[in-house]
């Protein structure tokens, strides 16, 4: 293993902490200020830099805080960790926040140093496998079996000009299947073509697909050619094909028959070469039962189906992709890739991903962008994924109990109250067993912020009344039916007037 850098100018601190780290069998080189590591970097080889470094931010001849920029300059996956003492604590949670792995307030308690130096070298060490297999990487990612399966067949096909059908969910990368299919294919030095035809309007659809002449309609200023002409002698990806409206299925089936196709309003024929692969998120078996998909058509593209697993059926995958897109993520944004905990890393895997690897790209970048510090915990994951996680395995404190569930409501309870007893019964506010309980409570500020923000995302702007009106609806039904249906001993238990709980009432329409 390569040794701790520890940078320190008052040597008290270097020895404790080398002597420290030597009884954890953890090696160690000190430097006395800043220009010195530099200089020992210049003449370090590959391979012969810090684990970890561990730096004070103020020093005679340089301050930590421009050496952390000058190493993460050289090497961005290093852990950097500052020293420093409280009054520079505001430093330290700026470096902190810049990129370094933790900060260390001086005097620091020995044993939660040497954990903390620990923890950045598991780190280290964890990121430098994680980066190797990305370089080794190929296009697509997947170990789980149904990943497996779908490499076999790409090698299969690789020699060969068969039209393929991909079928998956959206989001599930039937896009990546269809360019892996044309890099290892015959065409690889053709063109790879791609068109959504869910995504294009009907009437344009056509002129898209064949090209027009032009004059052929209002706008037609020039002629131009359609993705066949553009995809000749290379690969034609039809994705979503199952929203192809119909009248263009026919001209779709003469193309794939002959490979004879018109411009729109044009006289001349035209010949393409292409290979077409389709894709659809639809089950077109029963597309063709209803009369939406072209039989004839269906069985044409159905010459060799591959189907792409979704996320969930390969959640073994999650780890190594979730570290890809985290490094795509800050290649785009032209910022430091962050690193995820073992933890954060597991509660991601029990997700179910509805929108599969897409979503899981976009929350990386969601991640990169919002996560308070370099190494991403489970707190720092989206509301959504949260949530999910904290539903997944609810502890016994927030289920409720049988007789509370299964009971029946008081006969004085108010009609419109009793309807909404099975409701009110497994909210969160009464599946917690005690009202102090703090995971209750954090499963209930969850729900609220993702329920924020989905409303937020749609772009009400009457939030605040909406989510007020739910709560205090659902606040004073829980207490009328607590006290069976009686107003003043609920408010007095709300902490609100009798006025108050009757107007209320009324606003929120539940008398």
């Amino acid at each position: 293993m390569k040794p701790i850098w520890i940078v320190d100018d008052d040597q008290s601190i270097r020895f404790v902490l080398e002597k420290a780290l030597l009884r954890e069998g953890l090696p160690t080189r000190s430097f006395t200020n800043p220009k010195e590591v530099l200089t020992a970097l210049d003449l370090a080889g590959e391979g012969d830099g810090p684990q970890v470094l561990v730096s004070d931010i103020r020093m005679p001849g340089g301050s930590g805080l421009d050496l952390l920029d000058k190493v993460k300059a050289r090497l961005p996956g290093l852990p950097v960790i500052i020293m420093t003492a409280y009054s520079d604590l505001d430093s330290a949670v700026s470096a902190f926040q810049g990129g370094a792995f933790e900060y260390l307030p001086k005097p620091f308690d020995l044993p939660k140093a040497v954990e903390l130096i620990r923890r950045a070298v598991e780190e280290s060490q964890r990121e430098q496998v994680a980066v190797e297999r990305m370089a080794e990487a190929p296009e697509m990612l997947g170990q789980a079996p149904a990943m497996q399966d779908v490499f076999r067949a790409i090698g299969r096909l690789s020699q060969s000009n068969v039209t393929v059908m991909i079928t998956g969910e959206s989001g599930s990368g039937k896009e990546l299947v269809a360019r892996a299919l044309h890099k290892h294919s015959p065409r690889a030095n053709g063109p790879f073509i791609a068109i959504n035809t869910a995504a294009i309007p009907k009437d344009l659809l056509e002129s898209e697909l064949f090209g027009h002449e032009r004059g052929a309609f209002t706008g037609a200023q020039t002629m131009r050619r359609g993705r066949f002409e553009q995809a000749d002698g290379g690969t034609l990806f039809l994705d979503e094909i199952g929203d192809m409206p119909f009248d263009l299925q026919t001209r779709l089936l003469r193309v794939l028959s002959d490979g004879h196709f018109y411009r729109v309003g044009g006289h001349s024929g035209i010949k393409a070469n292409v290979r077409v692969i389709a894709a659809t998120h639809q089950d077109l078996e029963l597309r063709v039962k209803e009369g939406g998909f072209r039989e004839d058509l269906f069985h044409r593209l159905n010459v060799i189906r591959l189907r792409l697993p979704a996320l969930r059926e390969r959640r073994e995958d999650v780890y190594a992709l979730t570290r890809h897109f985290l490094q795509q993520s800050a290649q785009q944004l032209g910022v430091e890739s962050k690193r995820i905990a073992d933890a954060a890393l597991h509660q991601l895997s029990l997700f179910d991903f509805p929108g599969n690897v897409r979503q899981l790209e976009n929350i990386c970048h969601w991640l990169t962008v919002m996560a308070p510090s370099q190494v991403i915990e489970a707190k720092d994951l989206p509301p959504e994924v949260q949530l999910t996680a904290a539903h997944t395995s609810p502890p016994s404190s927030l289920q409720p109990s049988p007789p509370l569930a299964e009971a029946a409501p008081p006969g004085d309870v108010p009609s419109t109250l009793a309807a909404a007893w099975p409701a009110a019964m497994t909210s969160p506010l009464l599946a917690s067993s005690s009202a102090s309980s703090p995971t209750g409570l954090e499963s209930w500020e969850l729900g609220l912020e993702a329920e924020a923000l989905a409303l937020l995302a749609t772009g009400q702007t009457d939030v605040w009344d909406v989510l007020t009106r739910r709560f205090e609806s659902k606040l004073i039904q829980t207490a009328l039916l607590n006290t069976r249906g009686r107003r003043i001993e609920a408010a007095v238990k709300l902490g609100i007037g009798r006025n108050t709980i009757t107007r209320k009432i009324q606003e929120l329409g539940l008398e």
